[in-house]
């Protein structure tokens, strides 16, 4: 038998049911890819992590959704390393993880969890209308210009006009294909546009988003980490948020809050970074018995 220590973790939330879940598999990212992809469907989760021995970081985290593997992944991120906290595994205050989108730092201020994003990357333009027809919108919903965004993966950032044109979207697959032709994207990788409005979900928030998932994802992520680095990113390129630190909020109208506080590392016309800080629960912990990579 092949038994891993796992923590159940609701990353970006600091109680039970709120953010997003992830599992966090300790000692497992020698397991195989499709070992892992089962693992993330078995849970019914959108994302896993499995981490082991680094030689260039303090740890390696590998991130799985229930179809592939990514290189990097927000909400994870935060729930691994608050995994590792409540194990007693760290030291310090600060550490390094190795992951597919490069090193990420971490830093650890209480119970709040900051991780700071690669350099923004921007990349191609995609139609408005086109975007529109993918979430079931009309064009004129979309006020700026949907952009893909990466901070470690890449997103089709698109700001919509309220509230409404936000709860209203509904994904749409056909289009949806046709975005990710556009990025270069191949295979079954999806694109699917992370949604922000200007204004937050609570008094509190300054930015609240969501983002639809295509099969055989769940149907939406609650909170999204590396989306919301991408977006801080694009909004701050291009003048939409004139603060350097806000707060963004994602999942209240599932049931689900999530929130993080957002801060740029340079400025924004020459960014270095995008920090992310968030909390996590941990919810469940226990042991999975999974076939090894032999």
């Amino acid at each position: 038998m092949n038994w891993f220590d796992f923590d159940w973790v609701d990353a970006f939330s600091d109680r039970a049911f709120g953010g997003n879940g992830c599992a966090v598999v300790h000692g497992g990212a020698a397991l195989s890819e499709d070992v892992c992809m089962a693992y993330v469907r078995e849970t019914s989760l959108v994302e896993c992590t499995f981490t082991g021995p680094s030689d260039v970081a303090d740890f390696r985290v590998r991130y799985f959704l229930a179809s592939r593997e990514i290189p990097f992944a927000g909400h994870p991120t935060i729930a691994t390393v608050a995994a590792m906290q409540s194990r007693g595994m760290l030291q310090g205050n600060t550490l390094t993880l190795e992951t597919g989108a490069g090193i990420v730092s971490i830093c650890i201020s209480g119970d709040e969890i900051e991780m700071t994003q690669i350099a923004p990357q921007f990349g191609a333009y995609v139609p408005a209308e086109l975007v529109a027809s993918a979430i079931s919108l009309p064009k004129e919903a979309i006020i700026s210009p949907p952009q893909f965004v990466s901070t470690g993966l890449p997103f089709c950032v698109t700001v919509l006009r309220d509230h409404d044109a936000l709860r209203a979207a509904k994904l749409v697959e056909r289009p949806l294909r046709e975005i990710a032709e556009k990025a270069g994207f191949s295979g079954s990788d999806m694109a699917e546009p992370f949604l922000v409005t200007l204004k937050g979900a609570t008094k509190a928030g300054d930015t609240f988003s969501r983002l639809l998932l295509a099969p055989p994802s769940p149907p939406e992520d609650p909170f999204t980490g590396s989306a919301t680095g991408a977006m801080a990113a694009y909004l701050w390129k291009h003048g939409l948020m004139p603060k350097d630190v806000f707060i963004a909020e994602q999942g209240h109208d599932m049931g689900r809050p999530g929130q993080a506080t957002v801060t740029r590392a340079g400025p924004s016309d020459a960014m270095t970074g995008i920090k992310v800080a968030g909390r996590g629960h941990i919810l469940m912990r226990g042991q999975v018995n999974l076939p090894d990579a032999g």
